[in-house]
């Protein structure tokens, strides 16, 4: 363009035309006839002015139009040569226009003034109208992935007939897919895998045949590897590590880790099956954290008895296996040892709160009660943390009001926590479960920690304890602590009010010595009678009142059959203590012949409550694990909140039918 149209009616014209007329105006007072001609020449250079200026403009206006033919002209003509798919929709979805590319995915069909989520039922209307900035999503469509993309266009320069239409493209990143999810699956996952009942499969095995027992077990794991086009290296007589892809791990995840299985029917002299523990790590940052997760893993696959495998995938567990029961191998050597650590810990504290499950039973009131005469023996203040007694201990609970030795034995959370330091013991028994506890900020708050507890680990274990003794072998919490007060000290004073009360924890965790009752039961029971403990006063301590008799049989009259050999009922609305007719109500059914296993369900103010009981052909953990619960493979427990009675009804009943479906699908699999 010429350069003097970009100078149109610049404001130095005028000035000059003022100035023209000012002159002119000046000669006119001297001489008319040159003034005169001179306002001639001004008034021709005003018109000229005035049509060079319009003619200017003209032109202006005209380039503008042009250019802006020339830009529309280019993006129509990049909307049209765009190489990839690409629809304009309306608001509600229907498609307005489409190029040949995106035409070229649905081969005769007729797209225009349809609705794309006939096509596409992903992309529905309302994704689009609630983004108004546009946004991206990733579709798996006709077998190729596609990283959809969409933007907001408004059309029209009137606000009040325009309207807001969406440019949807389709980017194809199905190889970008692909080459990720390679990259996922090929990852690489450390596991970690013992020989759980090593010393008890040696033990129980002829010498001559105990190398051909552990070739075996070796010969199997090495099968296994090479299956899974794994690495794996025993690092320990009964330790082996295994290193392999992602990939693989799903596969053992698909199968439901089968090789516990394999392992467990190898027989060359062995007396007992052999199993395994497995941990392993998924989705971590490098092999370093694969590993460290795995070595968590495995712990906690032991911790919850053995014969299983525990995969951690971030923050994530998953458990498989775990059907059989655990084979009882702690040993005295163990027990004298915590011993001397818990005396440690006692002499250098200020003052010790013992602290159980919510809603106490025996056997937490029981245990606590011999922690109680340990920290005696050792001298130091002591007391156990109870919010509020209950039906099942109150025939205890009035046997220690009644001895005026046990004055200021209990104390309330509250209390316990203004009275807490630096300094002060905390000892749980009975659970490992920092919310299922009487007091979880008491855990929050205490600098040392000890775990006494028999029920299998849980996923959120009290992870900051000082010591843990946790053994899912023994029958009951009581066991334990019967134990060790054993090498606790020669001179040890129990009382026969605190013998009644261990045994009464044991005879009520092992039902009268009929689950989980092992030899070092038996001895336990044994120590406590040379105590002075008396089975008459502790079957005492079992009696019922009318009341929890008769609601115990309506609890038990309300049961049906909802799958073959199960049984589920609920405690009528209003039950008083309601959790614990549920508990009852579950032993009570494993005594009706045609029933083995039980699920009852109660309404209480924290949510619905759930006791599972069976003989061991159902395993109760797997079950109520599912539920968030947990517990052992005859006895579990778990709590939901925030439902209805009949939707805790239905969640039980769906967990049951995963569970049996599951049995069923690793019987096939065998």
């Amino acid at each position: 363009m010429k350069k003097h149209f970009k100078k149109l009616n610049l404001p130095e014209a005028r000035i000059y035309l003022a100035v023209v007329l000012f002159l002119a105006l000046i000669l006119l007072r001297f001489d008319y006839w040159i003034g005169g001609m001179a306002l001639l020449v001004f008034l021709i250079l005003a018109c000229y002015n005035r049509r060079i200026v319009r003619r200017r403009k003209e032109e202006w206006n005209s380039y503008l139009e042009t250019l802006s033919e020339d830009i529309d002209w280019a993006t129509k003509n990049a909307v049209l040569s765009i190489p990839v798919p690409l629809v304009v929709i309306e608001a509600g979805g229907d498609i307005t226009w489409y190029n040949p590319q995106f035409g070229g995915m649905f081969q005769g069909e007729k797209l225009l003034e349809r609705n794309i989520h006939d096509f596409v039922p992903e992309l529905t209307p309302s994704r689009f109208g609630d983004s108004r900035k546009g946004s991206h999503h990733e579709l798996f469509f006709h077998n190729k992935w596609y990283q959809v993309l969409w933007t907001p266009v408004r059309t029209g320069n009137d606000s009040r007939k325009s309207k807001v239409i969406f440019l949807i493209y389709w980017l194809d990143i199905t190889e970008e897919h692909r080459v990720r999810a390679l990259c996922q699956a090929q990852k690489t996952v450390i596991a970690h895998i013992t020989v759980d009942n090593y010393d008890e499969v040696l033990a129980n095995t002829e010498d001559i045949k105990r190398a051909a027992v552990l070739a075996e077990i070796e010969s199997c794991i090495a099968e296994w590897a090479v299956e899974l086009h794994a690495a794996w290296v025993k690092y320990d007589r009964e330790k082996f590590i295994v290193v392999m892809e992602a990939q693989a791990l799903k596969k053992l995840q698909k199968e439901r880790f089968n090789i516990l299985d394999r392992v467990r029917r190898i027989q060359a002299g062995n007396r007992i099956p052999v199993t395994l523990s497995i941990g392993a790590g998924l989705d971590a940052e490098n092999p370093a954290q694969s590993s460290i997760s795995a070595l968590s893993a495995v712990d906690l696959a032991l911790g919850r008895g053995g014969d299983q495998a525990v995969v951690k995938e971030g923050t994530k567990l998953f458990f498989y296996g775990g059907k059989s029961q655990g084979v009882e191998k702690r040993t005295k050597v163990k027990s004298r040892v915590i011993a001397n650590a818990l005396w440690e810990l006692m002499e250098h504290s200020s003052i010790i709160f013992i602290m159980s499950h919510e809603i106490p039973d025996l056997d937490s009131l029981g245990s606590a009660l011999g922690i109680y005469c340990c920290a005696r023996y050792v001298g130091r203040e002591a007391h156990i943390v109870l919010n509020r007694s209950n039906v099942s201990v109150e025939p205890l609970m009035k046997r220690l009001q009644e001895k005026e030795a046990y004055n200021g034995l209990f104390i309330h959370p509250e209390d316990a926590m203004k009275r807490m330091d630096h300094d002060t013991l905390l000892v749980v028994v009975d659970t490992n479960r920092p919310g299922f506890t009487e007091a979880p900020d008491l855990i929050r708050n205490a600098e040392h920690i000890v775990v006494f507890d028999h029920h299998r680990r849980s996923a959120d274990f009290i992870e900051n304890a000082t010591l843990t003794y946790l053994e899912s072998y023994a029958s009951s919490a009581s066991e334990l602590v019967t134990e060790v007060m054993q090498y606790f000290g020669e001179n040890i004073k129990v009382n026969p009010l605190e013998a009644d009360a261990l045994l009464a924890g044991i005879t009520m965790d092992t039902k009268n010595f009929i689950f989980k009752t092992g030899v070092r039961t038996y001895e336990a029971a044994s120590y406590l009678r040379r105590l002075g403990a008396d089975p008459t006063s502790v079957r005492q301590l079992f009696r019922d009142d009318m009341d929890t008799f008769i609601s115990r049989s309506e609890t038990v009259k309300r049961a049906t059959m909802i799958q073959p050999g199960i049984a589920m009922s609920e405690c009528p609305p209003g039950t008083p203590n309601a959790q614990l007719i549920a508990a009852q109500a579950a032993d009570s059914l494993l005594a009706i012949q045609g029933i083995s296993a039980s699920v009852v369900l109660c309404s209480t103010p924290e949510g619905i409550m759930i006791s599972g009981r069976s003989f061991g052909s159902i395993n109760m953990q797997l079950i109520l694990e599912k539920l968030g619960g947990g517990g052992h493979l005859t006895m579990a427990g778990a709590q939901l909140g925030g439902i209805s009675m009949e939707e805790g009804r239905q969640r039980v009943m769906d967990a049951v039918e995963e569970y049996l479906k599951e049995f069923s699908e690793e019987g096939e699999n065998k």
